[in-house]
């Protein structure tokens, strides 16, 4: 590709709404983010080529995040910021920022592009194409996620996914054994963007895939069910979980903020959860729970 201007986007808010406001980014044409977590505030930077129209986006980008609080959600200065550039190509860009991330003693996440020798024989490598979707491993709740998918899969397990995003999870899990897993999510784009995922990884016959709004209309009962979404879905997700787990099967959840912990362990609970592992990373929580036996 030959050398062309590219311009950065960047938000300026906080780690509450750091999923919701890159899910905004993704509607409006990026194709991918970049995350700063700074003490006070977090960056999310993107990139558009030239070409792109983003100045006529901003706008409604900006009223979007603004409408982020009407859900409960701190958005911190919400500010979003342009600059031009024409130092690297739009490939360039891309490829400077994302690197293979080792996320634990099993699991690396690695960009399409990288030839990636792994480093022992047992360690499980996820390769994505985070041009196409939210959802890399570089956020510290996604890595909370793959780190219960670690310690709970044992290998054979039926799973469902829910709010599946990138894919990265359910590939994660096909890749630590489990042997059946369908994933969800509300937005066709990113069920798009999971299946170029799982081809690349070469999972597709332990994956299926589908549009669908939490588990409303979905009957399966399965060993494991992992949700990585903002604690304002977790909620009322949490009750349709009861149901569609196998005896002795766990509940996997992460996107949980700090100030948002008692309140999902307090719903965990009222639905007759026993919370076994409680995750911690920076501000941000992952919980494996278990249905309490009945006497």
């Amino acid at each position: 590709m030959n050398e062309m201007e590219w311009t950065e986007l960047v938000v300026v808010t906080t780690n509450e709404a750091v999923e919701a406001v890159s899910n905004i980014l993704m509607e409006h044409g990026a194709q991918g983010v970049q995350i700063k977590d700074e003490t006070a505030d977090v960056e999310i930077l993107t990139y558009f080529p030239a070409d792109f129209a983003v100045q006529a986006e901003v706008p409604a980008m900006q009223q979007e995040i603004q409408n982020l609080t009407q859900f409960g959600l701190a958005i911190g200065k919400g500010q979003i910021l342009l600059k031009e550039n024409q130092a690297d190509t739009w490939t360039d860009v891309w490829e400077k920022y994302y690197q293979p991330i080792r996320i634990s003693r099993y699991l690396t996440i690695v960009p399409s592009w990288e030839e990636y020798q792994p480093a022992q024989p047992d360690e499980k490598v996820l390769y994505l194409n985070p041009q196409r979707s939210f959802g890399t491993g570089q956020h510290l709740t996604t890595q909370l996620s793959l780190h219960a998918l670690e310690m709970t899969l044992r290998g054979g397990e039926s799973m469902l996914d829910v709010g599946t995003g990138s894919g990265v999870l359910s590939i994660a899990a096909a890749k630590l054994g489990a042997k059946t897993i369908a994933a969800y999510d509300i937005d066709a784009k990113a069920i798009q963007a999971a299946q170029e995922n799982v081809v690349l990884n070469q999972v597709q016959d332990q994956i299926t895939l589908g549009v669908n709004d939490l588990l409303n209309g979905i009957t399966a009962q399965v060993d494991v069910i992992v949700a990585n979404i903002l604690p304002e879905f977790l909620v009322p997700l949490i009750p349709q979980t009861t149901t569609r787990l196998n005896q002795g099967g766990k509940l996997i959840l992460s996107g949980i903020i700090n100030e948002k912990k008692d309140q999902i362990v307090s719903v965990l609970n009222e639905n007759n959860y026993q919370v076994l592992e409680l995750l911690r990373a920076g501000d941000w929580y992952g919980i494996v729970a278990e249905l309490a036996q009945e006497d």
